[in-house]
């Protein structure tokens, strides 16, 4: 009886999982592939956030990622590329601030997360939250239990506290501050510092916590869930996680930049 129990326990879990792994809707994806000198994975581009979905597809078509490195890996979180910098950047030189003049519009769902896997965009702090046009990061991550995703449900609160207190008119003043002392790291973390603190007592906003489905999820197959909705989640790995995997072990220096590149050879759409 026990072992019938597990086993159905488990179908269950797979069946989640592949619900998830294909999203909302039942229309045809766009599939990618992506070679790398570690490997090739092939992901799958979300219907649900279609802007996101069509400025990677225009990326690929202009072949915008061949030789790109995977310029910030962090083993049991992500790793991260894109940078148009980083295409036969020398070694040991500090990458992750490329990126071309515009961005992507946040597409935040409620049924699209950083389970391991997922393909999302990278950001700087706006008050739009809007995303990188070119740097996405592929989730490695770890299984969680519940008192670490309850964590994780207090740092995505934080998170969103964060925006919607600077975005708040009374604090235009403060945002513009921030924004301007960037370059002095001294006073960034004293105006940061007093931002945290107005975080801690702000709840003019609607919290938020993990579904129980995706929990589940978390606690199984894993990944990174105090990134949810604070990035935009657009694509899945379908193919190739153990690519993932190795990419995340590699050395690195103390920018998380690999010390042997890690090379995207390419990215093409896959056709039938």
């Amino acid at each position: 009886m026990k072992t019938n129990l597990k086993i159905t326990f488990v179908i269950v879990l797979s069946l989640l999982f592949l619900s998830y792994n294909s999203g909302a809707t039942s229309e045809d994806r766009t599939i990618v592939e992506m070679k790398t000198n570690y490997g090739t994975m092939v992901l799958e581009l979300y219907n649900e956030t279609p802007l996101h979905r069509d400025n990677f597809i225009k990326l690929v078509n202009d072949k915008a990622y061949d030789s790109l490195l995977f310029h910030r890996v962090i083993e049991s979180f992500m790793i991260q590329g894109g940078d148009p910098d980083s295409r036969h950047a020398k070694s040991g030189v500090l990458l992750g601030e490329g990126d071309l003049k515009y961005s992507v519009n946040a597409e935040f769902r409620p049924d699209l997360f950083h389970k391991k896997g997922a393909l999302s965009m990278a950001r700087s702090e706006t008050l739009g939250r809007v995303s990188s046009a070119m740097q996405f990061f592929i989730v490695q991550g770890k299984i969680y239990n519940d008192s670490l995703l309850d964590v994780s449900d207090s740092r995505i609160n934080k998170m969103l506290a964060r925006h919607y207190l600077l975005n708040q008119p009374a604090n235009e003043t403060l945002w513009t501050a921030l924004k301007k002392a960037e370059e002095d790291e001294a006073k960034y973390k004293v105006l940061n510092d007093s931002v945290n603190v107005m975080v801690e007592s702000f709840t003019d906003f609607e919290t938020y916590s993990i579904p129980q489905t995706q929990r589940e999820i978390y606690k199984t197959i894993g990944g990174t869930p105090h990134l949810d909705q604070n990035y935009t989640v657009f694509g899945q790995v379908i193919e190739g996680l153990d690519i993932v995997d190795s990419i995340a072990k590699v050395k690195k220096d103390k920018w998380d930049r690999p010390i042997s590149d890690v090379i995207i050879l390419s990215v093409r759409l896959k056709t039938n």
